[in-house]
């Protein structure tokens, strides 16, 4: 028996033993509580201004700083330029996973306040970094604030909104956070040019950090209720993993949950290319310092403006296709930097990146919340997150060592044969989790 026939298994004799929650029970407030959008509108635009300022501080420096290395202090290496993305992504997907398991003990907000904290510092250490070393340490302050504040959003929202417009709720949050990436990028990259590399593209981030922090701390409200509410009134009733177990299951055990976590890890590493060899790629061909960050923030605009499409249209069509259709995409898109040397070819691989990048994102993230039990649902997503940020550290790694090695085409073409590869596995391994109600057994 494999472990999907185990768990229908399971299901059914959870469902014989189980009371079935009704429609009308599952609305009806429970000490003034209540899922859905509009039920909740006033703390989820909150919720979506506050993770535009979280994405924001990343676009600070997605075409400075490997272009920084190289000018200001001298990094000759592809590998070297690029240790900055990955002590960003070994540090930002610890602290997904530590978020969501001790959102799950502690709530919310706590986690929320204490990453702008831990973030107050970076965009000072950018000013004013003696070395490339100082830039390398920003970026695990900067980790720590992106694991925090940015899991925590998303757990938040998934809370608020209960699992009808799960996807669209995700597609929301996903696409205040890249557009912001891609305003930032867009704004950091005219300040460089116009003024130089530093101190101005990075006083923005003393805005950031600093309207982020009085937000989450005066006006946001935990969320833990909702979810403890929701998990109440849910349909099947499920046994609350130990770390591990969730690990497990995440990692390996439940075949959905091995297929989207793979998804997610190999989506953030063409992510990692992008960021941190493509500036250099551009700068190659004699492109400006304006027109890479341009063509950046075509990328991160297209994927934060269409995921208000894609999210919402996976609550209606499914989650399965849209992932594996836009892994594929996403491979097309990569491979087609090497067909040719044109800003017209650069703008529209970039914009069908992000296409296909909005295909993916939020709905990963809706499929997780499909398939998990509301209990511990919080620590699945940060497992999830350990899994696809831990793809930036793979990404530049591999990326910059291949450069060295060989050459930026070789790097190029390698992780677009690496993402059409994660496509082909979803299509294989992920069973389509809209309306599902199956929730992973943990192995005993």
């Amino acid at each position: 028996m494999d472990n999907n026939e185990q768990q229908e298994n399971d299901l059914v004799a959870t469902r014989q033993t189980t009371p079935t929650a009704s429609p009308a029970e599952f609305s009806t407030p429970q000490l003034g509580l209540q899922l859905g959008l509009r039920e909740n509108l006033g703390q989820f635009s909150l919720l979506v201004l506050v993770n535009g300022f979280v994405g924001a501080m990343v676009g600070l420096e997605r075409t400075i700083l490997p272009v920084l290395a190289e000018r200001e202090f001298g990094v000759a290496l592809k590998s070297a330029a690029l240790s900055f993305i990955i002590s960003f992504g070994l540090v930002k997907a610890l602290t997904n996973f530590v978020a969501g398991r001790f959102s799950d003990k502690v709530g919310r907000k706590k986690l929320l306040v204490t990453g702008w904290v831990v973030g107050l510092p970076f965009p000072f250490i950018l000013i004013f970094a003696p070395s490339w070393e100082w830039v390398v340490f920003a970026n695990v302050l900067l980790g720590i604030n992106q694991g925090l504040c940015w899991s925590t959003t998303v757990i938040m929202k998934i809370d608020l909104v209960g699992p009808k417009r799960r996807g669209f709720a995700m597609g929301l949050n996903e696409a205040a956070g890249y557009l912001a990436v891609a305003g930032s990028t867009l704004a950091a990259g005219y300040l460089a040019g116009a003024y130089g590399l530093r101190p101005y593209p990075f006083l923005l981030g003393i805005a950031f950090v600093a309207l982020g922090l009085l937000i989450s701390v005066f006006l946001i409200k935990d969320t833990h209720a909702h979810a403890r509410y929701e998990a109440a009134n849910h349909t099947t009733t499920s046994e609350k993993p130990s770390t591990l177990q969730i690990l497990k299951l995440v990692s390996w055990q439940d075949r959905r949950l091995f297929a989207i976590s793979q998804a997610g890890l190999v989506n953030n590493l063409n992510d990692g290319l992008v960021w941190g060899l493509l500036p250099l790629y551009l700068a190659r061909f004699g492109v400006s310092i304006e027109a890479i960050s341009a063509i950046g923030a075509t990328y991160l605009a297209s994927w934060g403006t269409l995921q208000l499409i894609t999210g919402g249209l996976s609550d209606r069509i499914g989650r399965k296709g849209l992932i594996v259709g836009g892994m594929l995409l996403q491979s097309g898109a990569i491979a087609a930097l090497l067909l040719g040397h044109s800003y017209i070819l650069w703008y529209a691989a970039a914009f069908f990146l992000g296409l296909g990048t909005a295909m993916v994102y939020p709905t990963l993230l809706a499929a997780i919340g499909d398939v998990v039990h509301p209990d511990w649902r919080a620590s699945a997503v940060g497992g999830y997150r350990l899994w696809r940020d831990s793809g930036y550290a793979v990404g530049a790694l591999l990326a910059g060592v291949l450069a060295d090695l060989v050459s930026m085409e070789l790097a190029i073409g390698v992780v677009a044969a690496l993402t059409a590869l994660s496509g082909l596995v979803a299509a294989i391994y992920l069973q389509e989790t809209r309306h599902n109600r199956s929730v992973p057994a943990p192995a005993k």
